[in-house]
């Protein structure tokens, strides 16, 4: 298997993306200003056995779909691209392809979500799910909110979060 890497621009800074021969294997947006900095590839190498070549190019179709996601058009990156789910198994890999049904601008509770995945009660799990996706953004973990309808966080960063809400809600209300 080879494993190649890529850096895609988004509002939040680059982000990284690897792929497999089979697809996409992670999608982390950056905490740092430079995203190419070595420490960045060293977690998924880590989880992966090996560190994927540098290959400029290799994103290219997600980044166009990217571009058009944050131009407000409603893309479901899972029926886009395909996905290697590799990196997450058992009821964290249920839990983030039910999310990936969550239509454009919708949202639903992580107890819903738990539902769907078919564990009940399994709401914590969920978040963890959401928290730990190797899928940032093309997965859209920003869509499950709290019980309470508040959007809860995004990592270290519910801005992200609010911000991916709000662009999805203006643009399917024509704003």
């Amino acid at each position: 298997m080879t494993f190649r890497h890529d850096f895609i621009p988004t509002p939040f800074g680059d982000a990284l993306a690897v792929f497999s021969d089979a697809g996409i294997v992670s999608f982390d947006l950056s905490e740092s200003e430079d995203p190419s900095v070595p420490w960045l590839l060293e977690g998924v190498s880590r989880r992966l056995g090996e560190t994927p070549e540098y290959a400029p190019g290799t994103a290219d179709e997600l980044a166009h779909l990217l571009d058009a996601y944050f131009e407000g058009r409603p893309i479901r990156f899972d029926e886009q691209v395909p996905f290697d789910w590799r990196l997450v198994d058992g009821f964290a890999r249920a839990a983030l392809q039910a999310v990936c049904d969550i239509p454009w601008a919708e949202t639903m509770s992580y107890g819903e979500v738990a539902v769907v995945a078919g564990s009940p009660g399994a709401a914590r799990a969920v978040g963890t799910a959401c928290r730990l996706t190797p899928f940032s953004v093309i997965v859209p973990v920003h869509r499950v909110i709290r019980s309470d309808g508040s959007p809860g966080h995004y990592g270290a960063h519910p801005e992200r979060k609010r911000f991916l809400l709000d662009l999805e809600r203006e643009s399917a209300s024509g704003s």
